[in-house]
């Protein structure tokens, strides 16, 4: 029931984020349907551990509020012992969240994103206005001054730019209708007592006339073609070079391949910072390294800057600058080079963790979730959705901020997939304890008592004491 609702309150977001591609193009239901299907299904990485975490809130919640797991524990019942089926619906959970990471999700983003391709291809449907030219059909200008109810346009002209020799084809009529095929591949225009006026600009050196044709007519009918106006659905696969649309297999075979490319582009870079036309005697000392027996002595380097000629030393000095700052200029790129191979590498890595933080969160949000009902005893949708969310925006926040920070290489990919895991599980532990040791954690009643007593101590009165006589007497 939760996971439902989750789900019914994140695919309205989600509609509410792509509510401008699906409008105004004519699409089906059946299409609406699917897009938000498949949307629904991105969305488990979300859903799942909030709906896990809210379930086991209410379900510990309304033992406590009806006393029943003060009964159990009455009986001799550890609380453990209460928790032990739902370790196993957690522990099911979570081996299903990850087949649903692995499997399920990368199609589910592949579908999504071919459809959202395919709807972004398809045109708005065409809707004349009245009172302007209308440039909305490829090829065509059309203007009416006025539309009836019964959908009839009146004083209506149609410039034909097809051709792309500008305003030598126009047609005018008095009244007309419009009618797009089922297919929409094409529109018909049924125009009414009008004139077509069409001028041939063929002119040449010699001759340069203009021949323009007028034709009148009651009725005519002008046959526009159209493309991109009815939505084609095109394979899925187009997208399944896309990280998020492979699985944990793929997943691997990507980070080899792409390790390898690293580690190929880092020494290209090593070799060409090392061996250029600005570094030119660096042959010598890989020859020094190789073959030691080759080196006959120490030399002064002191010596080598003792210049007799000025001239020749500036010029020198010179050389020796432009040199480092081509260099400097040729090195200064090679991160950006770098990281064109990196980027993809630290995605694939991290993706490749991320297959089993759904798994994780899903048992760590049950381990957060069942100790907080045991000790806030309030079932329900009220407190335990509260309390929930104030975890989960905890979660959220942490996972979406290590995942940008290893996508930028700020932290390694290891570190952002799991640095919510990292956040989260010292929680879960210390609320389980509480729970087990019978806490009144969430018991404003307790703190209230504790100050209280806190300031009732006779010291603290006697230190009051002291301090007003002292003030009365200064």
């Amino acid at each position: 029931m939760t996971l439902l609702i989750v789900l019914f309150v994140l695919v309205m977001q989600f509609l509410w984020l792509y509510i401008d591609e699906l409008v105004g193009k004519g699409l089906g239901l059946g299409v609406i349907f699917e897009f938000l299907a498949w949307g629904s299904a991105t969305l488990f990485p979300l859903a799942l551990p909030l709906a896990t975490l809210l379930a086991s809130i209410m379900t510990m919640g309304s033992f406590g509020e009806n006393n029943e797991l003060l009964a159990m524990k009455a009986a001799g019942i550890p609380l453990l012992r209460i928790l032990s089926p739902l370790m196993i619906l957690s522990f099911l959970i979570s081996v299903g969240a990850f087949f649903a990471s692995n499997n399920l999700i990368p199609v589910a983003y592949e579908k999504i994103y071919t459809l959202r391709d395919d709807i972004g291809k398809t045109k708005e449907e065409i809707k004349i206005p009245t009172g302007i030219f209308y440039n909305g059909i490829d090829g065509y200008t059309l203007r009416i001054v006025d539309r009836d109810e019964n959908n009839v346009m009146h004083n209506v002209m149609v410039y034909d730019h097809s051709k792309g020799m500008g305003n030598v084809s126009l047609t005018v009529a008095d009244s007309g209708i419009i009618k797009m095929s089922s297919d929409k591949t094409s529109l018909t225009f049924t125009l009414f007592n009008g004139t077509n006026y069409e001028e041939s600009n063929t002119r040449t050196r010699k001759d340069s006339t203009y021949t323009l044709q007028k034709v009148n007519f009651s009725m005519q009918e002008v046959v526009i073609p159209l493309q991109n106006y009815a939505y084609q659905k095109s394979e899925s696969s187009k997208f399944g070079n896309e990280v998020m649309t492979k699985g944990l297999a793929q997943l691997r075979i990507d980070r080899d391949s792409l390790e390898i490319k690293h580690s190929k582009t880092l020494d290209n870079l090593t070799r060409r910072a090392t061996h250029n036309e600005h570094l030119n005697h660096t042959g010598q000392m890989i020859t020094v390294a190789t073959k030691p027996e080759t080196y006959k002595g120490m030399m002064d380097i002191d010596s080598l800057l003792q210049w007799t000629d000025p001239e020749k030393e500036a010029e020198a000095l010179s050389k020796a600058i432009g040199q480092i700052d081509l260099q400097i200029s040729n090195v200064e790129y090679f991160p950006t080079e770098l990281n064109q191979v990196a980027y993809p590498l630290r995605r694939t890595i991290q993706e490749s963790f991320r297959k089993f933080t759904l798994s994780i969160a899903c048992f760590i949000f049950f381990f957060i979730g069942a100790p907080l009902g045991a000790i806030i005893r309030k079932g329900g949708l009220g407190t335990p959705v509260i309390v929930s969310m104030f975890f989960f925006v905890i979660y959220w926040v942490v996972d979406i901020s290590g995942k940008k920070l290893a996508n930028d290489g700020a932290i390694t990919p290891f570190l952002g997939a799991f640095i919510s895991t990292f956040v989260l599980f010292p929680m879960g532990v210390f609320l389980t304890w509480k729970s087990t040791k019978d806490s009144a954690l969430f018991n404003a009643d307790a703190y209230i008592s504790f100050i209280k007593k806190f300031f009732n101590k006779t010291k603290w009165k006697a230190a009051f004491k002291f301090g007003c006589m002292k003030l009365f007497r200064r």
